[in-house]
């Protein structure tokens, strides 16, 4: 496939993350926030994926892919668990 292709997609998931960046921005609620953060974690392993088809090296760019997508869901789960703990109350947050 051609270069133009690959820029088309990029393009397309950069959209899709500004729309998760206002989401993690604005809020309302902390749980909103980390969503947003792991949507956006996940455009970028496509992103990471698209550029190893590029290069033709699709094999080296999914282990890197694979590791960034278990940083991402351990970081997602250890600040869901943080705030589950410290007690946000997303009722309150709301309200602001």
């Amino acid at each position: 496939m051609s270069a133009t292709f690959f820029l088309g997609a990029s393009l397309v998931i950069l959209a899709a993350v500004t729309v998760s960046l206002y989401r993690v921005i604005r809020g309302p609620s902390i749980i909103d926030r980390i969503v947003g953060v792991n949507v956006i974690g996940t455009k970028t392993i496509a992103v990471i994926v698209l550029t190893g088809h590029l290069f033709g090296r699709v094999e080296f760019f999914v282990d890197i892919a694979l590791l960034y997508a278990l940083i991402n869901f351990v970081g997602a789960l250890a600040l869901s668990r943080y705030f589950e703990r410290k007690g946000v109350d997303v009722t309150s947050e709301r309200a602001r």
